[in-house]
């Protein structure tokens, strides 16, 4: 296994014809890579039929082909002994070894039984044959053994199949696994069923409250002390619990001899054949529960110095490692490996790390709690110093707690004190290392969620795959090429914390994204420049080694992009190195696997045609550059590919400078987000030919994210190894009202003082002409001016206008932009707090302000936000922000005596101040610029939830280190409650704009944040549009679903064709299995096809195809694994697409890759005709909106999403599905039409000029925002047709009709106005905006000026 990428390993699902040249020369890795692109990129249809690579399932379809036969023994029993048959089943294969080899020795003895014995690894179960084999073996076994069983759906399993034999077996051991399966226990009159209610000490250790790790380790506690007390107790109970616990000491011994007693004293003791025999054995040779092991010390330690002293002795060290400055790297180890001795793969770790130079402390547990003896063993007692300079783990697991309950403020206090970086790195548990290599997905779900998501909750970083394991003996072998990297990249997070600030080289590396000069800098909400410029004069004070800094941001982006003015084909970015074709060959070990899809090197991008360019510029030890982009966004041909390309030369080029021509010691990606994490390659648990990992080598990474993105920065921390750390987005404000919408605010003001005088009708005129002016008669229906309406008429009229523009007014959006290290001013703490007190918080038991102020007067807030949907007049939640004057006796009580709220109830409020102090403290916290130096210096980083902190104040202060959640804990009850809501307004609004009749199917998408900030609203959406409801475990995991009776849904069930985002599918690989086993139930249900749409299509589509029901109910997609995005919004923002019906192409040929729960592990294979054949049935096209700082035009995501038009090319009466977007960002959630929201989008962010103030206020960065706008503004034209004519009327009034206007964009940003001017251009000549032709004309002219300016300037 010395080079994972010469191993001759076959794909055996892929035929050989349909893989690229390089997966045949045994680059078994790239089954991603398109065809050779460059011979004739023009042909279209020719090339494409090369790029689909086929999947079938392999064998079973599952992650893992391994069968129990590998683990069976049986025995010749030439004597005619009894013959005792053993079946154990346990989660990882470290027992295999050992197990087999006690049973081989006892047969080999040939005394008082011979032995049959077969083990099944719990994911096998999966398998049905192997599940029916496994049952079969129960029939005729003596003795059942099972051990760590923590997954639901296979806990069932066991427990179903040992249930009917339990009477029967002469013994049933269960060793730490899940309540239900522990019940099983039965050793004599010794048994656990009654589990969990029981009063006996016993029994309240498994009790919940227990944490996982604190179980086990009272367990250990137990185990030690019991056999001692019980041995003295007469009864038969006492001696068959001391038994249990004696077991529990062998198997935790673990070692053959251990193992050999264990099965000798339960047959002799259990096993009728074998009573009155006497079968000697001996008692558990124990090792210590926590202690330091070396696989060259002649012993255990359980004390650091003497562990140090034998150290400091060692004959065999090299010279490095006597050094005493040399690095010291603490590992941590699983106990039951060295027990077993199936330990070669952390022998590896330790060799290598010992060749490098690193000195090495590897301590164990014995139990699930490994923080005890990290703080033991790796921090000096005395001077609280800590031994080392960074951590590895090497199980795989949460600190704290393993695979049960995890314990992770326990985890993240020690980790606190000792305050090194901390890995977590992966042995292959579930798949042997051949079907690890051959996955596309990579590591097995079930050991993403337990081995990746809960380590990242402790702050754990770089998930590599460090070990495999062998198919035949189940043991565990180190994968050198991976195990070197994580070495090295153990010592380099290191050699942060050792070396001096002066000596420290940083890259910061921004992005430019479309690739444009406009660009330089993109960043979510972030003021990229402004921020760099603030990191570089803190750091300097903190004496890094920074020269030649120019005096303001703006002088900064001078020199980066050298002249803002130049034009961007000519390299006109400042060039940092050139880099010659021979040097990058040798420098980038991968070069050649990039030539399939760029050919040869330098190619065409980042190059002058003889050498590599690297755009940015030095200062010092800093170097600030620009990541080049994918390199294909402005080619149709390739955007249509269904797999993305590999980085190009000039990509890998700049890696290879940073790393090994820069030398730099860590890396800083600077702003929501690049291109790097997306490379192509595995999704989690990369392997060396896997590009992210490829390119980010060997270089610590530090990685600025929003902290409302938490699903992209997942991808990052998983896919490029990066410590993410949170930076706050700007605060939401309201939107307020300006020109004709503020005259119509006075307007309604007026009528309401003065209806009753007979100026009433005359104002209403005025109401009317204004609001058509403001071209509101779009939302709301309005009568013709000057006809005769009745006094009710004319309320109904201004009530349905004030209650759009109340919509408008009140509507949350983010101004401006953040920067970095800048905690926010106290208004904008104060709007942060006011959006907080909105929402209610059950689980925390405090009431929102608007809730509490409507019941005082009789109300329920529900039926107020019902009331205000349909226009009635009234306003809670007035003058919120004048009561948060804290400090005075109960301010807010004295606030409200004065008001007709003078009765609300007190302590309700005083709870929520309470609370709204507390945020305060975490509002105004900042820690953003303290937590990047805490990253450079190679300490830990807190860690913390990412989301939206409106909704989850616990993501502030920002400055963590973002993680997600554990991804089995969605969707939750609460989300289910709200998706209800949702599902049904959706339902009722569809139902009233046509005719009463229910959709059939509603085509949607789901995001990765959105889920993760709502702890999984819009997946229950799709479980409560099918009807089915989640179910969770005893341990709060949700793997399972059932049926809603169509009685308590009282409505058919909804077909969905759900399409998932590329992160999505990375981080929730486990609820699309749920989703998609769930969609398979109910189209087999046996109910009418009326009542049941899901069933009604997949028949109908079934006998269309010629398969069965379960595989034409395949309705979950997304890309294929390692790809992102249709890249419809690559195309609209390069303006690099002919026609529609080119958009429509990319989305299907990118989407159509579809998730299949009965064989999981063949990840995501291409299924376009059901795909096609199930949109073609969408009678309504839907999206949520979540958070106010994302809307429908901020991001090109929700676009490059949207199916609308492509539906009404798919169906068969070519009707235009409705289309609808959900608003969930306030308290009262809202269902409009995609028309209206994107209303109602323009007129917040667009035209509004509180918005595009405080963007431009930014300078540089501001005028971007604007253009970015206008052509996502185009992209929702492109993909639905749902934009009015007058947004980019009123559009172009407010940017080029304004001289002052277009002068101060001309003036701050050219490259960005120009592409504001072509997107103009552009709109009108797709047939999106019809304007006069001196409009036109003038955007032409303008156009023609620029560009002379800009070229002008350049010559």
């Amino acid at each position: 296994m010395a080079s994972l990428v010469s191993s001759p390993f076959t794909l055996p699902h892929s035929k050989a014809e349909n893989l690229s040249s390089l997966s045949q020369k045994h680059f078994f890795l790239h089954s991603f890579l398109p065809k050779r692109l460059n011979n004739g990129v023009g042909n279209g249809s020719g090339n494409k039929a090369g790029l689909r690579v086929k999947c079938a399932a392999v064998g079973n379809g599952l992650f893992t082909q391994t069968t129990q036969e590998v683990r069976r023994i049986v025995p010749d029993n030439k004597n005619g002994l009894p013959t005792v048959k053993i079946v154990y089943v346990v989660l990882e294969a470290q027992y295999q070894a050992s197990l087999s080899a006690a049973v081989r020795n006892l047969n080999s003895i040939g005394k008082n039984a011979s032995y049959e014995v077969v083990g099944y690894l719990v994911e096998e179960l999966r398998d049905e044959t192997n599940y029916k084999n496994f049952c079969k073996d129960l029939e005729d076994a003596n003795i059942f053994i099972g051990s760590l069983i923590f997954v639901e759906e296979l806990a069932q399993k066991v427990k179903k199949a040992v249930e009917k034999e339990r009477d029967r077996l002469d013994a049933v051991l269960v060793f730490p696994s899940m309540p239900e399966v522990m019940r099983l226990n039965k050793l004599g009159s010794f048994s656990m069923s009654q589990l969990g209610q029981s009063k006996s000490p016993f029994f309240q250790l498994f009790k919940k409250k227990k944490g996982g790790a604190a179980f086990a380790d009272s367990m250990l506690k137990l185990v030690r002390t019991l056999p001692k007390v019980l041995k003295y107790l007469p009864s038969d109970k006492a001696q068959d619990a001391r038994l249990y616990i004696l077991s529990l000491q062998f198997w935790l011994g673990g070692s053959p001899d251990n193992l050999q007693n264990f099965v000798k004293m339960i047959s002799g003791s259990y096993v009728p054949a074998l009573k009155g025999t006497k079968i000697e054995y001996s008692d558990p040779v124990l090792y210590l529960d926590t202690g330091i092991w070396h696989p060259l010390a002649p012993c255990m330690y359980d004390d650091v110095k003497e562990y140090l002293n034998w150290y400091g002795t060692r004959r065999d060290a090299n010279e490095k490692l006597k050094d005493p400055n040399a690095p010291v790297v603490g590992l941590v180890l699983q106990r039951s490996h060295i027990v077993t001795g199936d330990e070669s793969h952390y022998v590896a770790v330790i060799m290598e790390l010992e060749a490098r130079g690193a000195k090495v402390i590897p301590i164990f547990a014995g139990g699930l709690d490994f923080s005890g003896p990290v703080e033991r063993y790796l921090i000096d007692p005395i001077t609280k110093k800590t031994f080392v300079h960074s951590v590895v783990s090497l199980t795989g697991f949460a600190l704290v707690g393993g695979p049960a309950r995890q314990d992770h403020p326990r985890a993240i206090e020690a980790l606190m004190k000792l305050n090194v970086p901390y890995i977590v790195a992966l042995p292959l548990v579930f798949q042997t290392t051949e079907e690890w290599l051959n996955s596309t997905l990579g590591l097995h779900p079930i050991q993403v969620a337990l081995q990746v998501a809960l380590p990242e909750l402790d702050g754990g970083m770089e998930p590599i795959v460090f070990s495999g394991r062998d198919p035949r003996t189940g043991k565990s072998h180190a994968l050198h090429k991976r195990v070197e990297q994580l070495c090295t990249r153990a010592i380099r997070w290191g050699e942060l914390k050792r070396k001096s600030k002066t000596d420290k080289r940083l890259a910061i590396t921004v992005f430019s994204f479309p690739p444009d000069k406009g660009n330089v800098g993109t960043a979510a909400y972030l003021n990229v420049f402004a921020s760099i410029f603030s990191v570089l004069k803190d750091l300097q004070k903190d004496g890094y080694s920074i020269e030649g800094l120019p005096e303001t941001p703006e002088a900064l982006i001078e020199e980066i992009i050298h002249d803002k003015e130049a034009k961007f084909s000519s390299p006109s970015l400042n060039v940092a190195y050139k880099m010659g074709v021979r040097e990058y060959q040798n420098l980038t070990p991968y070069a050649g696997a990039l030539e399939e899809n760029w050919g040869k090197p330098p190619g065409n991008l980042n190059s002058d045609g003889e050498n590599l360019l690297v755009y940015g510029k030095q200062y010092g030890n800093v170097f600030i550059g620009v990541q080049p982009t994918f390199g294909y966004e402005g080619d149709p041909m390739r955007l249509l590919f269904s797999k993305s390309a590999s980085p190009h030369h000039g990509f890998a080029a700049y890696y290879s400078f940073v790393e090994k021509i820069f030398k730099a010691d860590a890396v800083l990606h600077f702003g929501t987000h690049g291109s790097l994490e997306f490379m192509p390659g595995k999704q989690v648990g990369m392997s060396d030919a896997c590009f992210p990992d490829s390119l980010i080598g060997n270089i610590p990474n530090v990685y600025y994210y929003a902290a409302n993105n938490p699903s992209e920065a997942t991808i990052a921390k998983r896919r490029s190894y990066a410590n993410t750390i949170s930076y706050l987005t700007p605060p939401a404000e309201n939107a307020g009202l300006y020109k004709g919408l503020k005259q119509l605010g006075e307007l309604i003001s007026s009528y309401q003082s003065l209806k009753d005088t007979g100026r009433g009708p005359q104002i209403v005129n005025s109401i009317i002409s204004t609001a058509k002016q403001c071209n509101l008669d779009k939302d709301v229906s309005l009568p013709e001016e000057g006809q005769d309406i009745s006094a009710k008429e004319r309320d109904l009229v201004v009530g349905k206008v004030y209650s759009k523009i109340m919509e408008i007014e009140s509507r949350l959006l983010p101004c401006g932009l953040h920067v970095i290290g800048e905690p926010p001013s106290a208004m904008e703490a104060v709007a942060t707090l006011v959006n907080i007190a909105a929402l209610d918080r059950p689980e925390e038991g405090i009431i929102s302000l608007p809730a509490i102020l409507a019941e005082t007067l009789g109300r329920k807030i529900e039926d107020v936000y019902r009331g205000n949907d349909k226009g009635q007049v009234v306003d809670v939640s007035d003058k919120l922000s004048s009561i948060l004057g804290f400090g005075v006796n109960e301010p807010w009580v004295q606030y409200l005596s004065n008001t007709k709220f003078h009765r609300a109830d007190r302590n309700k409020l005083r709870t929520l101040f309470l609370y709204l102090g507390e945020c305060l403290k975490l509002v105004v916290a900042d820690n953003e610029l303290g937590s990047l130096k805490q990253a450079l210096e190679g300490s830990y980083v807190e860690p913390g939830p990412g989301g939206d902190p409106i909704r989850n104040p616990k993501v502030l202060p920002t400055g963590k280190n973002i993680h997600a959640l554990d991804p089995q804990s969605i969707p939750t009850e609460a989300a289910l409650q709200s998706a209800k809501v949702v599902v049904e307004r959706l339902l009722e609004r569809q139902k009233a704009d046509n005719g009463g009749k229910y959709p059939e199917t509603v085509a949607l998408v789901l995001w990765g944040t959105d889920n993760i900030k709502t702890y999984g609203e819009s997946l229950a959406q799709v479980l409560w549009m099918i009807g089915v409801k989640p179910v969770a475990d005893s341990v709060g995991r949700v793997n399972k679903v059932e049926p809603v009776s169509l009685e308590e849904l009282g409505r058919p069930r909804i077909d969905v064709v759900v399409n998932c985002s590329g992160v999505f599918r990375d981080l929730f690989i486990n609820q699309m299995n749920l989703l998609d086993s769930a969609v398979k139930m109910v189209a087999e249900l046996d109910e009418p096809e009326d009542q049941n749409y899901v069933k009604k299509h997949a028949v109908e589509q079934a006998q269309a195809l010629g398969v069965g029901v379960r595989e034409a109910a395949t309705r979950i997609f997304s890309n294929a694994s390692g790809s992102y995005s249709s890249n419809v919004n690559l195309a609209i923002e390069n303006s690099s697409w002919n026609d529609e019906k080119q958009l429509q192409d990319m989305y299907l040929s990118r989407k159509s890759f579809a998730f299949d729960s009965d064989s999981p592990g063949v990840g995501m294979t291409e299924k376009r005709q059901v795909f096609e054949m199930a949109l073609s049935t969408a009678d309504a096209t839907f999206q949520n909106l979540d958070s106010s700082e994302i809307s429908l035009t901020d991001v090109s995501h929700y676009f490059d999403s949207d199916p609308t038009n492509l539906v009404q090319n798919l169906r068969k009466d070519g009707k235009k599905p409705s289309a609808y977007i959900a608003d969930t960002t306030t308290a009262n959630a809202q269902v409009r039409t995609l028309s209206e929201t994107v209303r109602l989008d323009a007129r917040t962010k667009l035209l509004n000029p509180k918005w595009y103030e405080g963007m431009l206020s930014t300078g540089y960065e501001g005028v971007r925002e604007i253009e970015k706008r206008l052509t996502n503004t185009v992209g929702w034209s492109a993909t639905s047709g749902q934009v009015d004519n007058w947004v980019y009327e009123e559009a172009n009034t407010t940017f080029i009709q304004d001289e002052e206007m277009l002068n101060r964009l001309m003036n701050t940003n050219p490259n960005s106005f120009r592409k504001l001017l072509q997107t103009f251009l552009e709109a009108n000549g797709r047939g999106y905006w019809e304007t006069s032709e001196d409009n036109i004309e003038k955007l032409r002219q303008l156009y023609s000026e620029v560009e002379d300016k800009i070229e002008g300037i350049d010559r």
